[in-house]
């Protein structure tokens, strides 16, 4: 290991989005040696894309809210699937870190009385989003990381980790590279925490940025820590559908949580025929009763514009499928017609830019085109509610890297609080692990030398694939056969499909040197991004129904068997997959009663 430059610390976090940073902080706090891993510059996570708000029950606009009514919501959004004990932490916590991050200098908007301002968002029952502007993750990461910077933790900056190294049974470091030279190093750790965010990258239309490559989940598998979940994968209903040079940004649910209207091209708002009987007690069924609910905010009925993204997404889909999308693909996002712009402009001030620049709309005069995008994977690394801890001892997760929380389908702006809530508990999992060890675990050296051979392989074959082209091969292979709607027949195309790009992957050729090599870097990332698209075409498969952002046309409904299952997907040291169904954990009575009293 005499190439490696080498760095030794009580606990390793990597990514450093909202969930790494809370974490490294609430290590160092806690008084452990604490570093802190990021795959771009520190700033650049997918956090400051989070633009609604952070989901707290803090009872500023509406004072019926409370953490139970938060707890039911996230639970009914998951279609029931979530891991209780968490959806309760994060109901009951929420408030909290919200609090925290406001003592720690972020500037929310106000009420007129000063309090936390609050807007409505899909799927939660009272307007609950605190926010800044359009722009609360980016408010959130400056937040986080200046209290990260005062404490004092080591930061790696454009640094990709590749493997994570143990002892045993246990985790005792990772290996990656610096990004522009290609210098390996060498993580010597008590704890690792996972907070490596998402994998919109495996799909061809998505909102994450390049960093999405879903390495975290794959570096999880290869350590041998169980992924539940792994088929639900969220389409945010409303992307950026042109230029095609922007297809897929995000387009906050703030618009339509601040009055913006669904229609098809004959501008009729369509979502009216697509409330479920779940949400159909409680969502207004005409248009009439909509708009009253936008002039009285005391109302508590909800527009159909703001069910959860799931079953927004279905409903767009199935306007375009009809023949009555827009001219790009997608349908018409109206907020012109609904508020004055100078409102727009002050509560919407991201989203009146990137239109006005990318696509050369100018939202407070016409109306939008969006359509579903990639955005969220709700499946990742199985971890206890409390601590965080994964089956792999000294192995920690927060946010989206890991699954249960959310369960299959996440409520716009229970992302943020997601992060900060479980980020806070696995960096305190983490350091109290590091805690009782008396020293780092051992290394095998021959770990290390084979990740080494490993990431040098595409320098030294004779290959003439590119990693380019393989990449936007499974985009397009994931895109079309495991996308919003899925088949068996489909999903096993896409299982052919991964093997067949994993056999020419090994005959993939980078030219050039390690030093600023972009062709490198992604044929590294190419062999996660397979590990992951096949974990979760696995699980796809293993569900034989239809539920939050999993939808089967070869099983259109929610099924009895599958209601209370975790699809669980476990990789093995040789590369192959075992799925299997487990139960999931019985919801204390209490809790049950907020759901029979509904």
């Amino acid at each position: 290991m005499a190439d490696f430059e080498t760095h030794e610390f009580d606990v390793l976090v990597i990514g450093a989005g909202g969930a790494g940073l809370r974490a490294a902080i609430e290590s160092a706090v806690l008084g452990q040696r604490t570093a802190i891993v990021c795959k771009s510059l520190l700033g650049k996570a997918h956090t400051v894309m989070a633009e609604g708000g952070i989901a707290a029950a803090l009872s500023n606009v509406y004072s019926e809210d409370n953490w139970r009514v938060h707890f039911r919501d996230t639970m009914r959004g998951g279609k029931m699937l979530n891991n209780w004990r968490m959806a309760q932490l994060h109901a009951q916590e929420a408030p909290d870190r919200v609090r925290e991050l406001e003592e720690w200098g972020a500037l929310f908007d106000r009420t007129e009385d000063g309090r936390i301002l609050q807007r409505d968002f899909g799927g939660h029952r009272y307007a609950r989003l605190a926010h800044v502007g359009d722009r609360t993750g980016l408010e959130m990461i400056r937040t986080l990381q200046q209290r990260l910077v005062a404490l004092g933790v080591d930061v790696f900056q454009e640094l990709t980790v590749t493997r994570l190294l143990t002892d045993g049974d246990r985790i005792a470091g990772a290996v990656g590279y610096w990004r522009d030279s290609g210098r390996l190093v060498l993580f010597r750790a008590k704890a690792v925490v996972l907070a490596t965010g998402g994998l919109g990258k495996i799909w061809a239309i998505t909102s994450n940025s390049w960093e999405g490559t879903g390495d975290g989940h794959a570096l999880a598998m290869y350590a041998g820590a169980d992924m539940i979940d792994m088929e639900f994968v969220q389409f945010h209903p409303t992307g950026m559908v042109w230029p095609p040079s922007v297809r897929g940004i995000l387009v906050t649910e703030g618009v339509r949580g601040d009055g913006g209207t669904l229609r098809n091209q004959s501008g009729e708002r369509f979502m009216f025929r697509y409330i479920p009987p779940m949400f159909a007690a409680e969502t207004a069924d005409s248009e009439e009763e909509a708009d009253r609910w936008y002039d009285d905010r005391q109302h508590a009925r909800r527009t159909p514009d703001l069910l959860p993204r799931d079953e927004v997404a279905r409903a767009i889909n199935a306007e375009v499928r009809a023949g009555r999308g827009s001219p790009h693909g997608g349908v018409f996002l109206d907020i012109a017609s609904r508020r004055p712009a100078e409102y727009i402009k002050r509560r919407l001030p991201s989203m009146y830019h990137q239109f006005k620049e990318l696509a050369g709309v100018d939202i407070t005069r016409e109306p939008m085109e969006v359509g579903p995008t990639c955005h969220y994977a709700m499946g990742g690394m199985r971890v206890d509610a409390e601590t965080g801890a994964s089956n792999v001892a000294g192995l920690y997760g927060a946010g989206e890297v890991t699954g249960g929380m959310h369960g299959s389908n996440r409520l716009g702006g229970n992302s943020l609080s997601d992060l900060v809530v479980f980020g806070r508990r696995a960096g305190m999992g983490a350091a109290q692990h590091a805690a009782g060890l008396q020293a780092v675990p051992a290394l095998d050296s021959s770990q290390a030398s084979a990740c080494d051979e490993s990431m040098e392989a595409p320098f030294r074959g004779d290959g003439k694939e590119n990693p380019y082209t393989l990449h936007r091969e499974l985009q397009d292979l994931m895109q079309v056969n495991v996308g919003i709607i899925r088949t068996d027949s489909d999903m096993r195309a896409a299982l052919a499909g991964i093997a067949g790009l994993r056999e020419r992957a090994t005959r993939v050729k980078v030219e050039g040197g390690a030093a600023y090599n972009p062709g490198w870097h992604l044929a590294i990332d190419l062999g996660h991004m397979l590990t992951v698209a096949e974990a979760a075409t696995r699980s796809a498969l293993e569900r034989k129904e239809s539920r939050g952002g999993h939808t089967r046309d070869d099983f259109p409904n929610a099924s009895g068997e599958f209601a209370k299952v975790n699809v669980v997907v476990r990789r093995a040291a040789d590369g192959a997959f075992s799925v299997s169904q487990e139960s999931l954990p019985a919801m204390p009575a209490e809790l049950q009663r907020l759901f029979e009293e509904d």
